[in-house]
This record gives structure tokens, C-alpha cells and sequence, in this order.
């Protein structure tokens, strides 16, 4: 294996880039590896970019689904900061990656994992205004505040992730360049700082709690106050509408909070770099991939634009321009 570049002040070795060492080391298993997680990948642009696709459809212009055009936006842009180096390591002998490109690397990641937590706080919000207070849904919840909404969630992750990886990439680094993981992320990149991370590392879970817990009891809030006013339904088939209009996004929500918030928020002592390995895959590549199957399977809104998105296809309709309209309402 190659080693990185170092340049020495002193005493001191200064690490210039880092090796990211993979999910294997097994040289066996690295062009499988390479065929499964490149399948996944063409999988979830393929399903994302259909969400993006079928919510243009004229009966799909509601908040809800603009929500989801721009969460199927971020899990594309998420995906792609991590796996297309993780697919070249796997068939390459330096698995190198540059000091810059390890911080820009993490910024984004960050960036978009933590807009992602905030968006699915406003797809809640809009779940509870939709069933809460339906009467008033369409002037409530406004292009307007929609567009805030977003921005906000965007604004949000770019402060934190900003704050973050500068901290993190102010630390000295003088040891051992090689991460055990397969892309650049805070706990494995503290375990390689040769001084003393023990006030950083509760910076880090208060800013976890604080990142993780501020949308996601926005999120329970709502959804207790849903709960409470889909058992007061009198129709059987209003409150079977109504679960299902929300299961889709608790899914959504469960698989997310779930993987992310066990690597940064378990006692160090079982913190171990395998099994982080094994949820990082959750929320970086398995949870985007199982998104759009997740809002097509349990939504028929969304089943049926799929039909008239491939019936349109069929017939040889231009739905070119169809296209470039929703691109333009995404932004």
C-alpha cells in the first residue's frame, strides 16, 4: 500500500493527506464489493431522479412533494460525496485522499446529512399543518414558506458542518495518516490527532444532541399531535389515509435517526470502527437507495404519476419541458 506525502516541522511529522483503508482489505472481495455498491449507486440516482421526475406531475404539485423532490435532491448529492471514491478505492492500490479533499470531503457531507435532519423537521411540520389544520393547509403552507423552510434547513447544515470540520481540521495530525473507514468523517479522523480530543469529543455530542434532537422532537411533537387527531377521525378510511400519508416519512425518519445518531451518540467505550463502518453504509448508501421505494410502494399519489409518467413515455409525448419546469420549481 502506498504511504501518504508528510512534511516535517521539527520534531513533528504533519500528515498532507490521509489513506482511507476501505470496507476490506482483502483483495479478493474488492471487484464484488466494486459491482454491488456500484449497482446500489445506479439504483438510488435512478430512483431519486424518477421521484424528482414523477413529482412534476400536475396532480403532485403540493408542499408535500416538493419536500420530497428536494430530499430526493439531497440524497443524490449525499450519495455522490462518498461513494464514487469509495468505488475507485476499491479498484485502485492508493486509496490516498488529499488533506483538502478529506475537509471538503467531510464538509459536505456533513453539510448535506444535517439539511437532510432539518428537512425531514419540515416534512413533518407539513404533515402536521396538512392533517391538523386542513382547511387552512394551502394558504399556510405557502410557496413562501416553503422555500424558507428549505433554506433554512440548507443555512442550518452549512453553519454546523462549516463549524465542525473547521475544528476538526485546526486539530494536529502527526502520527499515523490512515483512516479505518471508507470515507473522511469526525470519529475516526479524532482517533488519528495526536493531542488530547477529550474537550472536543463533548463539544461533539453536545453538538450532536443539539443537531440531531432539535428536529427530531419537532418531529415527535408533531407527530404525537397527529396521532391524537387521526384517532379522533370518525371514518375508518379518513384515518387510513391519513396514516398513510405519514408512514411513508416515519420510515424515512426511523432509518436515518436510527443509524446516524448510533455512531455519534454511543459511550466511546463500544464505539468501535467495524460497526460504524456497518451504519455509516446504512445512512450513506442503503437509507438513499431506499427512499424513493419507500414513498412509491406506500403512496398511490406517487404510484399513479409513475403510470402516467411511463403511459406519456409510451405515447411519444414531449415531457421534456415538463421537466426542465420541476428542475426549475425544485430551485
Amino acid at each position: 500500500m502506498k504511504y501518504a506525502k508528510e512534511s516535517r516541522m521539527g520534531n513533528l511529522t504533519t500528515v498532507t493527506e490521509f489513506i482511507l483503508l476501505g470496507l476490506s482489505n482483502h483483495h479478493e472481495l474488492q471487484v464484488p464489493l466494486f459491482s454491488i455498491y456500484l449497482l446500489i449507486y445506479l439504483i438510488t440516482l435512478m430512483g431519486n431522479i424518477l421521484i424528482i421526475l414523477i413529482t412534476i406531475d400536475t396532480a403532485l404539485q403540493t408542499p408535500m412533494y416538493f419536500f420530497l423532490r428536494v430530499l430526493s435532491f439531497l440524497e443524490i448529492c449525499y450519495t455522490s460525496v462518498t461513494i464514487p471514491k469509495m468505488l475507485v478505492n476499491f479498484l485502485s492500490d492508493n486509496r490516498s485522499i488529499s488533506y483538502v479533499g478529506c475537509a471538503a470531503q467531510m464538509y459536505f457531507l456533513l453539510f448535506l446529512g444535517i439539511s437532510e435532519c432539518f428537512l425531514l423537521a419540515a416534512m413533518a411540520y407539513d404533515r402536521y399543518v396538512a392533517i391538523c389544520n386542513p382547511l387552512r393547509y394551502r394558504l399556510i403552507m405557502n410557496r413562501r414558506v416553503c422555500l424558507s423552510l428549505v433554506v433554512l434547513s440548507w443555512f442550518s447544515g452549512n453553519v454546523v458542518s462549516l463549524v465542525q470540520t473547521t475544528w476538526v481540521f485546526n486539530l494536529p495530525f502527526c502520527g499515523s495518516n490512515q483512516i479505518n473507514y471508507f470515507f473522511c468523517d469526525i470519529p475516526p479522523l479524532l482517533k488519528l490527532s495526536c493531542t488530547d480530543t477529550s474537550s472536543y469529543e463533548m463539544q461533539l455530542f453536545t453538538a450532536t444532541i443539539l443537531v440531531n434532537f432539535t428536529p427530531f422532537s419537532l418531529i415527535l411533537v408533531s407527530y404525537i399531535v397527529i396521532i391524537s387527531t387521526i384517532l379522533k377521525m370518525a371514518s375508518a378510511d379518513g384515518r387510513h389515509k391519513a396514516f398513510s400519508t405519514c408512514s411513508s416519512h416515519l420510515i424515512v425518519v426511523i432509518l436515518y435517526y436510527g443509524s446516524s445518531g448510533l455512531i455519534y451518540l454511543r459511550p466511546k467505550s463500544t464505539n468501535s470502527l467495524d460497526s460504524n463502518n456497518v451504519l455509516a453504509l446504512m445512512y450513506t448508501t442503503i437509507t438513499p437507495t431506499l427512499n424513493p421505494i419507500v414513498y412509491s410502494l406506500r403512496n398511490n399519489e406517487v404510484k399513479g404519476a409513475v403510470w402516467r409518467l411511463l403511459w406519456d413515455g409510451l405515447k411519444g409525448k414531449n415531457i421534456f419541458s415538463k421537466k426542465i419546469i420541476g428542475i426549475q420549481v425544485l430551485f
